[in-house]
């Protein structure tokens, strides 16, 4: 029998198959989970942003908002796990999810035994999101909260996405020494480099203008040509 992190985890799947979504539910709640169906964008955006899920799967072709804009509005507000589903399988839509913010993105046909793989992993990250440490107000230092999937800096989060997390704890680590792209991908987005694939590039966009909105200086996210990024102190 399958065993999961989480088994009273809330997912909310935005699916305007009603058959899939049928499919979805029946099969997440038989192990366990509390699932919410939504068959339109709009609604489910809604739902998104007024109630707690620990994950959403979202379509990305939805009446009323496509899963897409639903996805970057909800992370003006919100860093809950998305999983993005889409028949849209190519390079530029896949690029496309991830620089909004998408954490997984599952390319239909599916089966639900892949399905259930992904949710397990993406819950596994968050099984502990609701231990919510309060960061000390006027630390120098970056806190990193791996149950949260967040960093804090003077007594502000960042909102990172938990990939954003994972990319910026795994610089943290290595600081002063250039971590290459192929490196970057596996460890931290956990998935095969392409040459053409600019999500890594996205995501260390958003770190950057995040820690900047929080006013940490001491250290930067530097580009290093022909390699990948390096964390190092700032003016150095």
């Amino acid at each position: 029998m399958m065993t999961h992190a989480c088994p009273s985890a809330r997912i909310l799947a935005v699916e305007d198959d009603p058959l899939l979504a049928s499919h979805l539910q029946s099969h997440l709640v038989a192990r366990g989970f509390d699932v919410t169906l939504s068959h339109d964008g709009s609604e489910g955006l809604r739902l998104a942003e007024r109630e707690d899920f620990d994950l959403i799967l979202m379509d990305i072709l939805l009446p009323g908002i496509n899963g897409l804009d639903a996805l970057q509005q909800l992370r003006r507000r919100r860093s809950v796990p998305v999983l993005l589903m889409s028949a849209l399988g190519d390079e530029q839509n896949r690029i496309a999810g991830f620089s909004q913010g998408a954490d997984d993105y599952l390319p239909k046909p599916f089966s639900l035994g892949e399905l259930s793989v992904r949710v397990e992993a993406i819950l596994r990250r968050v099984a502990y999101e609701r231990r919510e440490p309060q960061p000390g107000v006027g630390d120098d230092a970056l806190q990193f909260d791996d149950g949260r999937s967040d960093v804090a800096y003077a007594g502000q989060w960042l909102g990172l996405t938990p990939s954003e997390y994972r990319v910026l704890e795994l610089l943290w680590r290595h600081q002063d020494e250039a971590l290459s792209k192929p490196f970057l991908y596996q460890q931290a987005l956990r998935r095969a480099y392409a040459q053409h694939d600019r999500s890594l590039d996205m995501h260390v966009s958003h770190i950057r203008r995040k820690l900047q909105a929080v006013g940490y200086e001491a250290m930067r996210v530097d580009t290093v040509w022909g390699k990948g990024y390096i964390l190092a102190q700032a003016g150095a």
